[in-house]
């Protein structure tokens, strides 16, 4: 379920002439049983509004006074989002005969055409206060408070992300909350201004409109027939925004050091630049230093499920979660605790919006008998990365919308993906340039697509590499010239131990085979450290002992030293 909430008008909307009829109570509730929830935005005051509408309780929150007011039904608590207005304010009014004049906990009312008497007090009195018009009405509020404010305020309180919320109004004032929702909802009899920002405009009228608009949600949820503004930008074809939306499941793949952490680093920053909350699990430690993100876990630490969900239940917080520490073994034990937990949250909130799962096939292994307790009948708004899809379990592979291949073999990881989907393979698109990815959407084309680049630079890899654990394949092995030894160094840290206590002429075949830049360039994937240990490696007038202190140093500065910078 994406679309976790209702947010209604009162007036116009949901109301005609000042009440609620049977049908559209009763549409409601059915709503609400959905499992979504229900928030009333209203201009009234709230005494006025549950004499009008008894049937309020069934909401789950109340913003009343146009955004100055939130107030819970269930426990009766209510939360004043703005001060009082100035004693001086409303005597100046009384005293210039401004009637009708509804003074309440923060607003302050009248009709047209006393607008201009209204405005001519705000002046002489130099007061921060906005006049809000609503179809005659003159309300007047003290600036920045309007009902895209309470209705935020009443979403934090849900545990709600508006993002995640239809919205549905007639008037003048319905315009900043309509737009601040996912999905923004003119009723027929809307005003034309209202009508020609929304998403959609319903057939019906007030409470038909919102009888019809239910009736939507509960068969379609977030299918509803409108252009959508939820995408993300993972690239262009040409002029054109090739975008992937959070009902997406995206598979990254391509070989290692290619650019998927790189490409899953841009996302990020768009996912941020979008207000969409993040997660990203981080098996490898590359994500360490992600920019508006609080990373948890470290080379020597875990993480705990317990961190990683108090964090998520904060709307606006993004998380990294670095399994550096754990053992590759070891990884999909605490993915087994900690994905289900995930799936329960975004059940009830729809969030995070994204989660990005790096080093899928660390995971959600193929050869795992449990697979079903981590993947559900659909993962939304997932991006799984992997070197190799065909290492990766089926069931996570029939759920993929899109896949974006990185590298010489795009084409064959379409081809990888579409098999174990059980779906008819594309035809292959034409090799790809340098900055370019491949862009497959089921039932499209694949195609070449130039990929956004991310705004940071992340040292990345540093922990990794200097106190985590590499696997056999990405450890370095001191074998000396006879092959007689196989000292095994699975990170950088480890790595000038052992260079510091082998002999000069273990050290000297490694030095004279290229090993040590070969290592850094392809493992530990540092150009940099590469270069300076290259330079090392072909200056045959240095001694083991002086190209030993060259590259540890090198090592020692970069990685395992306090952070200078560089």
């Amino acid at each position: 379920m994406y679309f976790m909430a209702l947010a209604t008008d009162y007036d116009g909307t949901v109301a005609h002439d000042g009440s609620v009829s049977k049908k559209t109570i009763a549409a409601l509730d059915r709503l609400k049983r959905s499992g979504r929830k229900l928030v009333l935005v209203t201009g009234r005051e709230l005494d006025d509004l549950k004499r009008a509408f008894p049937e309020h309780r069934m909401f789950d929150r109340v913003v009343a006074e146009n955004g100055a007011l939130v107030y819970s039904p269930a426990s009766e608590d209510e939360a004043l989002l703005a001060p009082p207005p100035p004693a001086k304010f409303v005597r100046e009014l009384e005293k210039r005969a401004v009637k009708p004049l509804s003074v309440g906990r923060s607003i302050v009312a009248t009709w047209e055409p006393h607008q201009a008497t209204v405005l001519d007090v705000i002046k002489k009195l130099n007061l921060e206060l906005e006049i809000i018009f609503n179809k005659g009405a003159v309300m007047v509020l003290p600036s920045g408070i309007n009902k895209a404010t309470g209705l935020g305020a009443a979403l934090a309180d849900l545990s709600l992300s508006p993002h995640n919320v239809v919205g549905i109004g007639d008037a003048e004032n319905d315009h900043a909350f309509m737009r601040a929702c996912g999905c923004s909802v003119a009723v027929d009899n809307a005003l034309k201004a209202v009508k020609d920002t929304a998403d959609i405009v319903t057939k019906g009228k007030r409470g038909a409109g919102v009888e019809e608009l239910v009736r939507k949600l509960l068969k379609h949820d977030h299918d509803l027939g409108i252009k959508r503004r939820d995408g993300v930008a993972i690239g262009k074809d040409g002029e054109k925004d090739i975008v992937i939306w959070p009902t997406d499941t995206v598979l990254v793949a391509g070989s290692s050091g290619i650019g998927k952490s790189t490409l899953a680093t841009a996302l990020a920053e768009r996912f941020t630049e979008r207000k969409y909350q993040f997660c990203i699990i981080d098996p490898e430690g590359d994500y360490d230093g992600l920019q508006d993100a609080i990373g948890i876990g470290d080379g020597k630490s875990s993480p705990t499920k317990e961190q990683v969900l108090a964090l998520l239940d904060q709307i606006g917080t993004n998380v990294v979660v670095n399994l550096l520490a754990l053992k590759v073994e070891d990884r999909p034990e605490f993915a087994v605790e900690l994905m289900p937990e995930i799936t329960r949250l975004r059940s009830k909130t729809a969030r995070p919006h994204w989660l990005i799962v790096d080093e899928a096939h660390h995971l959600l292994p193929k050869k795992r008998a449990d697979m079903k307790v981590l993947i559900s009948a659909e993962m939304p708004g997932t991006v799984l990365i992997t070197v190799d899809p065909g290492a990766l379990a089926a069931e996570a592979l029939k759920l993929v919308t899109v896949v974006i291949g990185i590298g010489p073999h795009a084409n064959d990881i379409v081809a990888a993906v579409a098999k174990a989907a059980g779906i008819a393979v594309p035809k292959p698109a034409k090799p790809l340039k340098d900055e370019q990815v491949l862009f497959w959407r089921r039932g499209e084309d694949p195609h070449a697509v130039t990929a956004v680049e991310p705004q940071q630079s992340l040292k990345r890899h540093s922990r990794k590499y200097a106190e985590g654990t590499l696997d056999e394949r990405g450890s370095f092995y001191f074998t000396g010239p006879e092959d007689t030894m196989k000292l095994r160094a699975q990170n950088l840290e480890i790595f000038v131990q052992i260079a510091e206590g082998i002999d000069d002429a273990t050290w000297q075949h490694h030095l004279r085979a290229g090993d040590y830049s070969r290592w850094f360039r392809t493992q530990i994937r540092d150009k940099k450290l590469a270069k300076e240990a290259a330079k090392a490696e072909e200056d045959k007038t240095l001694s083991a002992k002086e190209s030993r202190e060259i590259i540890l140093a090198a090592v020692r500065r970069r990685y395992t030293a306090p952070a200078s910078g560089d």
